[in-house]
């Protein structure tokens, strides 16, 4: 794989820390559901810094769009939310990943759990399966500290309301808007019961988060005898839910 320089044609603001990045890349040859790009930044001193961030976008979608939470103390992502203007460029290299990834088509029904910006990749499958039409049973369990951390809150809700089969539930574990009526913990396994498939159903399960989110989901739903072949996880450092 090649390094590519991107065109920032639109950059979108989704919580107080995130915001997404779309970009025109000449040559792209598209990506699956699920996979992400390195990026990388050179200073005018010739040092260079690289991270991996997930692609959020459908891969039916034109543009490529990468959503980035801004950590305070990191090297990449202060830039990337708060000083990457429209108009620059971005250079980047990928898709990577082919295991956390999701195809549309006849299947079974799919389990998508995401903490903080770990709900990237799984976007990128519920936009694939919007754009592709698919009426494949799909269920989101997003985790988030609060409401306004909610990333793609408004577009979430929109696509849960179609009624073609996608459901979204939310989790808040630090602080809860008045008139809250969603869930209000961390993830444990009454949680898991109320929201996930049967094991009959035999779903695909994503699982995309810090790795003590991850960790603790995969293990509740082995115990409750889903099939670990049926699962699939990415992890990241220490933020989200």
């Amino acid at each position: 794989m090649k390094w590519r320089l991107g065109d920032v044609a639109e950059l979108v603001p989704e919580t107080p820390k995130v915001s997404s990045l779309i970009l025109e890349v000449p040559g792209w040859l598209g990506h699956r559901a699920g996979q992400h790009v390195d990026v990388r930044l050179t200073a005018e001193d010739g040092y260079q810094a690289q991270r991996s961030y997930s692609i959020a976008s459908a891969p039916e979608d034109r543009r490529l769009g990468l959503t980035v939470e801004r950590l305070d103390d990191g090297e990449v992502s202060p830039y990337l939310v708060g000083e990457l203007q429209v108009g620059d460029k971005l250079e980047l290299r990928g898709p990577i990943g082919g295991f956390f990834v999701w195809e549309a088509g006849a299947g079974p029904p799919v389990l998508l759990i995401g903490g903080g910006s770990g709900v990237v990749p799984l976007m990128s499958m519920i936009r694939h399966r919007q754009a592709t039409r698919s009426r494949t049973p799909m269920r989101l369990l997003y985790s988030s500290r609060a409401i306004e951390d909610v990333i793609y809150r408004e577009e979430l809700a929109r696509l849960a309301a179609g009624g073609d089969g996608l459901e979204v539930q939310h989790t808040l574990t630090r602080s809860q808007p008045a008139g809250w009526t969603g869930f209000s913990r961390r993830i444990d396994r009454q949680l898991l019961t109320a929201v996930t498939w049967p094991r009959s159903e035999s779903p695909a399960v994503f699982i995309c988060g810090p790795t003590s989110f991850v960790e603790v989901a995969n293990q509740l739903l082995v115990e409750d005898g889903y099939d670990p072949r049926w699962i699939k996880t990415e992890r990241f450092g220490a933020t989200g839910g």
